[in-house]
């Protein structure tokens, strides 16, 4: 119902119902109201968050199809024979099975011994066929030892190397890989011995009783060469020996 105010001069005024004092009346809240299942904008969200979803779930998919594959820690020649301790373990990709079947797995028991039947590098994946089947029963180990100057200092165990032996004498004979011996009694600077692994490299040590500093190389070279090899020193006066590092690989 409408009231009427006014001062007592008789003046009137009409306001409406739910007025007071002439103030307005407050505006009326509207509340939020949470989409519905038929709001896109909720279809569009469920599109987005299964998007990434799949995709990161292909992104972890790809990085777990990394193979372990043992790999060699140092250079190896052939003869040389491999241990647990000369191999670590390399995560690789391969585009197809059938590439993987070359090369020895991570995950597969090795045996205690890897004699190799070729020469393999530093970081290079070890193949099958570098391995081979048996160490070959004709090798024997051969001890050098080689003033440290004849000697590259990169030379280690698994390095392959050729041998050269300079010296005169009347009864010169052929070498290991029947190098001529001139007029003069002088072999001619030939390898005696030709690309043959190096099994051990310890460290420059004195010679008891010589005064002389001399590096013992430990090489493997099969029984009919070492035995050649041995006949050309005992057949020249003061041999001097020296030991050339063949590129790896």
């Amino acid at each position: 119902m409408a009231r009427t105010l006014g001062p007592s001069l008789g003046t009137s005024v009409t306001l409406p119902a739910g007025t007071a004092g002439g103030a307005g009346a407050p505006p009326q809240a509207v509340r939020a109201r949470r989409p519905g299942w038929r709001d896109p904008r909720l279809w569009v969200g469920v599109a987005i968050v299964a998007a990434c979803v799949a995709i990161g779930a292909r992104v972890l998919g790809s990085a777990d199809e990394t193979v372990g594959v043992w790999a060699v820690r140092a250079d190896a020649g052939t003869g040389a024979i491999l241990s647990r301790d000369d191999l670590e373990v390399r995560r690789v990709h391969f585009a197809s099975a059938g590439d993987l079947d070359g090369y020895l797995r991570a995950d597969e028991a090795l045996p205690d011994s890897l004699p190799l039947a070729r020469p393999v590098g530093a970081g290079e994946l070890l193949p099958r066929a570098a391995v081979a089947a048996e160490v070959a029963t004709d090798t024997v180990q051969l001890p050098l030892p080689v003033d440290p100057a004849q000697i590259p200092p990169a030379v280690r165990s698994g390095s392959v190397v050729d041998v050269y032996v300079i010296g005169t004498g009347s009864g010169a004979v052929a070498g290991p890989d029947d190098p001529a011996v001139d007029p003069t009694g002088v072999t001619p600077a030939t390898p005696a011995l030709s690309a043959v692994t190096v099994i051990a490299a310890p460290g420059v040590d004195e010679t008891f009783g010589s005064g002389q500093t001399q590096r013992q190389l430990t090489l493997a070279v099969p029984e009919k060469r070492a035995q050649a090899f041995f006949g050309l020193l005992g057949s020249l006066a003061d041999p001097t020996i020296s030991v050339v590092l063949r590129p790896a690989g």
